[in-house]
């Protein structure tokens, strides 16, 4: 298993999950934000379980968050966000956000692809300082494997398109993908994202109007493909979200900052 080196800020350290006890940590947290928290509706496996999974999870590495004044077990997890290479996706079968979209345009990059997905933070650390850990653990991640781009589906909470037609179609019309790397939502999945005409869209209130997840991901030079999906079992509205490593803009360049990085910063685990 591939393990990030320590890296912290105050009491909470970033790394990947190192055990079987310790995924299942960041599951059951992803169960409390999406399902009791969001509104998300669990399968009865689920459910009985009290964590969020899918087949996806056991191919995937799990990036967590530990906050050491929890302890250094299990119950120390409060953030997560899961990572699928494409040497792990070939196993899996298949990348999770090919469910949605159509990827085909970023499967054909020459280079290293990674999905992201299942990303979230209990309620008491929503903070900057903890969003920025996890960028850096994101960053030594994509580093370490040379990842040229990064993509998933990002989530607007709630199905009613109608109602996140300013967010939509600012990312529509202020963000969209050049053709030649856009992935399209399914033809059966496909909803319009391009709802209000772009003299409605003042761009300052449309980027308001982003979740501060997505909004990270522009920042970072990040663009979103055609196409939202309704997601009824998460009770949300889904974009497809990529971010070229090469594109980051020098202001947030500083979280990915080759220069800044320990020389091997992952590091084999035994088993």
């Amino acid at each position: 298993m591939v393990m990030l080196e320590t890296l912290t800020t105050g009491d909470q350290e970033i790394r990947l999950a190192a055990n079987d006890a310790e995924i299942e940590a960041a599951q059951a947290l992803r169960y409390r934000v999406f399902f009791q928290e969001m509104g998300a509706r669990p399968t009865p496996e689920v459910a009985a379980a009290g964590r969020d999974f899918d087949r996806f999870d056991p191919f995937c590495d799990h990036l967590v968050v530990i906050d050491h004044t929890k302890g250094d077990g299990p119950q120390a997890v409060v953030g997560t966000y899961r990572l699928l290479r494409r040497s792990q996706a070939h196993k899996a079968g298949r990348f999770y956000t090919a469910d949605e979209y159509d990827i085909a345009p970023l499967e054909a990059l020459s280079g290293e692809i990674m999905e992201l997905g299942r990303s979230c933070v209990d309620a008491a650390y929503r903070t900057k300082a903890t969003m920025q850990l996890l960028w850096r653990g994101i960053a030594a991640y994509v580093f370490h494997y040379d990842i040229t781009m990064m993509f998933g589906c990002a989530s607007l909470q709630g199905t009613d398109p109608s109602k996140l037609a300013l967010p939509l179609s600012y990312l529509y019309q202020h963000h969209l993908a050049p053709e030649s790397m856009r992935p399209v939502a399914l033809k059966d999945r496909y909803t319009a994202m391009d709802i209000l005409p772009p003299d409605r869209i003042h761009p300052a209130r449309g980027l308001a109007s982003v979740p501060p997840l997505v909004k990270g991901y522009l920042r970072l030079g990040g663009f979103v493909g055609d196409g939202a999906v309704i997601d009824h079992d998460f009770n949300t509205v889904d974009v497809c979200v990529m971010v070229k490593t090469d594109l980051i803009s020098d202001k947030y360049f500083k979280h990915y900052d080759r220069k800044s990085r320990p020389a091997g910063n992952l590091k084999r685990n035994p088993g």
